[in-house]
């Protein structure tokens, strides 16, 4: 029986999710890579336990995620669940459905309510939990009505099986016509999950970002190290055993030698501030007031303690702030 660190809410920041009641630490562990039956239970479990104890209270899932098969990540975080069951009230638990699931006409890539109940069924069983806190539509669907899509998401909160819901990878026009519908069934809607990082800036161009601050959304930013590009890892070429030099990154034509010197600039920055690259990137995400938190993949237990780490210097200063945008502007 796994028993947790007294003092774990002690290592970590809590910021409030847009103008919701609920609190997510700043770094929450997501499963997107690494949880899936390719990999070794022992360190998963190890890997949750960790992020436990330095306060992670905010574990992100969906139903496609895990390897070889979908639905392998949920399947094993349920495993971890069997010895850290005394501590639900304590976690906040996420998951999504919108992308390709299972074969046939209504497990396509799709934002039908047929799929959405379904999957969430599906992940409940799964990961052996009778609610989830947030349950997020994956990926804006053009080809299904967003008033479907809406009320799926309204009824998975009416039936009690998720106490919040949310989007992702919806950009600001269609975050501004969903909320319309949620606002008129009074559904709690609080959290937007976007890609956003150092390298990757499309929702402060698209204005999600400022659009999310003003109406009380919050974000959840995943990939905020840029599929590992912010961390020291290329610093002095492409590691074999990398997502690029193993070519699992739809991004690693990026890593040029223009890129490399910027990331090796950028390097230098965080050496002055007393960080690793990946300590100030993430801390560099969370002072946009918009973001509640940055979700971080792991496959190491010491991964998460150090990037964790990022909160004991959330602040920049102007000049630090001027060195940084003019790297980035290179």
């Amino acid at each position: 029986m796994f028993i947790a660190d007294e003092k774990r809410y002690d290592k970590m920041v809590y910021n409030r999710c847009g103008k919701s009641g609920l609190k997510l630490p700043a770094v929450s562990l997501g499963f997107w890579q690494n949880f899936g039956n390719g990999g070794c239970f022992a360190n998963m479990e190890k890997m949750v336990h960790t992020a436990f104890n330095l306060g992670i209270t905010h574990f992100d899932l969906a139903n496609n995620y895990g390897s070889p098969y979908n639905g392998s990540a949920e399947e094993n975080f349920g495993r971890i669940l069997d010895g850290m069951r005394h501590y639900r009230d304590e976690m906040c638990i996420s998951t999504k459905a919108g992308y390709d699931m299972w074969a046939g006409p209504y497990g396509d890539k799709n934002g039908s309510r047929k799929y959405l109940t379904a999957s969430l069924d599906q992940s409940l069983k799964r990961m052996k939990l009778d609610y989830v806190d947030i349950f997020y539509h994956h990926v804006f669907d053009p080809n299904t009505p967003l008033e479907e899509t809406a009320l799926a998401l309204d009824n998975a909160v009416k039936q009690g099986k998720a106490l919040y819901v949310g989007i992702s990878n919806y950009n600001s026009a269609q975050t501004a016509e969903i909320m319309e519908i949620f606002r008129e069934l009074h559904t709690p809607f609080i959290v937007n999950q976007p890609s956003y990082a150092m390298l990757n800036r499309w929702i402060e161009r698209d204005g999600l970002d400022k659009f999310a601050e003003e109406n009380g959304i919050g974000l959840a930013v995943f990939s905020p190290l840029y599929q590992g590009f912010l961390t020291d890892k290329y610093l002095k070429g492409i590691p074999a055993d990398s997502r690029v030099g193993k070519g699992a990154t739809w991004i690693g034509n990026e890593l040029d030698e223009k890129m490399v010197a910027r990331l090796n600039k950028l390097n230098s920055v965080a050496e002055k501030r007393g960080q690793k690259l990946s300590q100030m990137a993430l801390s560099w995400v969370l002072r946009n007031k918009a973001v509640a938190t940055v979700l971080i993949g792991a496959s190491r237990p010491e991964q998460i303690a150090e990037n964790a780490a990022c909160i004991e210097k959330l602040d920049f200063s102007a000049e630090e702030i001027a060195e940084i945008e003019a790297i980035l502007g290179e």
